[in-house]
């Protein structure tokens, strides 16, 4: 069994929040929070692919285009490497999920946006 480097910090967004729970060289595990009302920018990556497992809540998912909608506690959705996705929560309660990460490269700047309601870049 491997070391592992559990982290627990919080960063607060323009639409709610995540909290890495797990880094490692190959895999980081987020908890994330998505307000009311609120959506994560249209995206992919590089060098990472993600599997969501909903906690609490409804959330939309966008993959390539397509639409989805997870609304049981514990179903799962998977981002290939090079998807576009976007989580979306169109409800009036927070949507909690989890995010597992595998690849080679965890950082932020492995973001790259086609759509964004904040105006990141």
């Amino acid at each position: 069994m491997g070391n592992f480097d559990w982290v627990v910090t919080k960063t607060i967004t323009p639409w709610g929040e995540f909290n890495v729970l797990l880094s490692e060289n190959n895999t980081k595990v987020k908890k994330i929070i998505i307000n009311p009302h609120s959506k994560l920018s249209y995206q992919s990556h590089k060098k990472r692919q993600e599997q969501w497992v909903l906690i609490e809540g409804i959330l939309t998912v966008i993959r390539d285009d397509d639409e989805y909608i997870l609304d049981r506690s514990g179903e799962s959705f998977t981002i290939p490497l090079g998807s576009k996705h976007r989580a979306w929560n169109n409800t009036d309660k927070p949507v909690t999920f989890i995010e597992v990460q595998t690849g080679t490269y965890f950082g932020e700047d492995d973001i790259i946006r086609y759509e964004d309601d904040y105006n990141r870049k």
